[in-house]
């Protein structure tokens, strides 16, 4: 393949990663406490340097760029906007904590609090996992013990007994991988957080962090990256069939 067509195919390939990247954090502009990803790339090395058979300012003919490739697709953990919906089963942590589910046998955290009550009473999330709480247990509100109360800590009282939601903070943000179903799976046990700075609203659920203007900008310029690596594609194709032409031509 003629290095330039190589070099095009590279960048065709990386922003149409990033079109997938920016079309789901556009699918889930209202999803509650959705993260948004973001694809970062890096330059290339030509590939003998890739393949360890040169040395990167070597000065010879395979010292020269490589195109470019997506070097990571990471998460962005910025909180979103807390949106008020005065439903009793919604909540939203006030900081970088993460509330505990259980799917699967699993204890998964997601920053999604817009739970439901079932009619035993248990508190799960929209598909259903339960809320666990500190100890790990599902959290239920028991429908015959009357009304309960929620206090700003995330404890729950009812009939004189409270349960408090489990908050927990991974040492950092590296520690998560997404797991589907707007669902984060811990790489390292999260530490639950000190009680002085457990901080739940009631009535409140986290907005998704995607900001829909700058990603539908972001998707133009990305759209319109790939189409200019797609013609380059097709206007070298077009001299190389120009060329093979003129070359029989005069056999």
């Amino acid at each position: 393949m003629p290095y330039g067509m190589y070099l095009s195919a590279e960048g065709a390939q990386v922003q149409s990663t990033r079109l997938e990247v920016l079309a789901n954090n556009l699918a889930n502009v209202d999803t509650p406490g959705f993260k948004r990803d973001v694809a970062t790339f890096r330059a290339r090395f030509a590939e003998a340097v890739e393949q360890g058979l040169d040395d990167a300012g070597s000065g010879s003919i395979n010292d020269i760029g490589g195109g470019v490739l997506v070097s990571d697709v990471r998460t962005d953990y910025s909180p979103g906007t807390l949106q008020h919906t005065g439903i009793t089963t919604d909540f939203a942590i006030d900081g970088d904590a993460f509330f505990a589910v259980r799917k699967e046998g699993q204890t998964l955290l997601t920053r999604a609090g817009n739970f439901r009550l079932t009619a035993e009473g248990q508190l799960v999330s929209q598909q259903g996992f339960p809320v666990l709480d500190e100890g790990g247990a599902p959290i239920v509100v028991d429908p015959t013990q009357g009304p309960w109360h929620f206090d700003g800590n995330g404890a729950i009282t009812q009939a004189g007994a409270t349960s408090s939601m489990a908050l927990l903070k991974p040492a950092s943000p590296g520690d998560l991988v997404k797991a589907g179903e707007n669902l984060f799976r811990p790489l390292a046990a999260p530490q639950p957080v000190d009680p002085a700075q457990r901080s739940v609203r009631q009535g409140y659920v986290e907005g998704s962090g995607v900001n829909p203007t700058a990603e539908m900008m972001e998707l133009i310029e990305t759209t319109r990256a790939f189409e200019a690596n797609v013609n380059l594609i097709h206007n070298q194709d077009q001299m190389i069939d120009a060329l093979i032409s003129r070359v029989l031509q005069n056999a």
